[in-house]
């Protein structure tokens, strides 16, 4: 029998209760297959299988299948946390790409003012934090928001890493991935800070304004937690990245053109989250992974 650590050829994966099958996977291939229970009772499948797996077999199988172990697929709400994991990945690559494209800055003629890439699409990550406030609450939430911040550190170290190896002389790329990767690190250390506390914010005034309220009026826990955030953000962001190397009033330029973009995002903000509420219910709370 299996020493209960390692699974050579077998691995069980669940059961179907009404059929009275086991769910396994052939190791090798990837490939899944569904067995009736006494009949891999009685194969030579069982002496591959770990003695966890082999103990809720039995229980499974002389139950007739009442008995709940720890292959139950519906036991682990599946579906609900990989919605959790979807969400923190949302919300690290958002993070990474206002970071990244920092570097670039975008020149609006018609409006006269200059622009990183990321304000257009930063907004979403308060969406993402107000759908895992509503969804999974504040620690949770929270708990993404310090993924994502370590995560950009990690980032931070390894770009700052790659400044000290050594480069090819004749490589004419160098110089202008060693300005970049300079100016990068700013906006991530720059990011870093404004993201943690906006966000933290942001979760807290969502949760607190949904407590005061009942978990009623969702779009007023959505605007003005935003609000603040958005505001918080802005100058913390800009004042860390474009500190001496631009002036002040160029850069409280910028704040304000953050501001405004990012307060039309948070608008628009208010029905996605309603219907992302709805799919959340509809989806992941009433139709359990079976």
């Amino acid at each position: 029998m299996g020493d209960g650590f390692d699974n050579r050829k077998y691995k069980l994966l669940g059961f179907e209760n009404n059929k009275r099958l086991a769910v396994v996977m052939i190791v090798s291939t990837g490939k899944v297959i569904k067995i009736n229970l006494g009949y891999l009772l009685k194969s030579d499948m069982m002496d591959d299988l770990s003695k966890v797996e082999i103990k809720d077999i039995c229980r499974k199988f002389y139950s007739g299948g009442c008995a709940l172990t720890a292959y139950e697929i519906s036991d682990r709400h599946e579906r609900s946390w990989m919605t959790y994991v979807a969400l923190n990945l949302m919300l690290f690559a958002l993070y990474v790409f206002t970071n990244v494209s920092a570097a670039k800055l975008v020149y609006l003629e018609y409006f006269d003012v200059v622009v990183t890439p990321g304000v257009f699409l930063y907004p979403l990550t308060f969406l993402i934090v107000d759908l895992l406030n509503e969804s999974y609450g504040l620690r949770l939430a929270r708990r993404a928001i310090y993924f994502a911040f370590a995560s950009n550190a990690f980032i931070l170290v390894l770009l700052s890493i790659t400044g000290y190896l050594p480069g090819l002389s004749d490589w004419q790329l160098d110089k202008p991935y060693g300005e970049v990767v300079r100016h990068v690190s700013s906006a991530l250390v720059a990011s870093s800070v404004s993201f943690l506390f906006s966000e933290y914010v942001n979760s807290y005034l969502l949760s607190k304004i949904k407590e005061l309220t009942s978990s009623r009026f969702l779009f007023l826990r959505v605007f003005f937690s935003t609000f603040f955030a958005v505001i918080i953000d802005s100058f913390i962001f800009c004042f860390i990245a474009f500190y001496g190397t631009m002036e002040a009033t160029g850069i409280l330029n910028i704040v304000y053109v953050q501001i405004a973009i990012k307060m039309c995002f948070a608008v628009f903000n208010v029905l996605p989250a309603y219907g992302a509420r709805s799919l959340f219910k509809k989806y992941v709370v009433e139709h359990p992974v079976a």
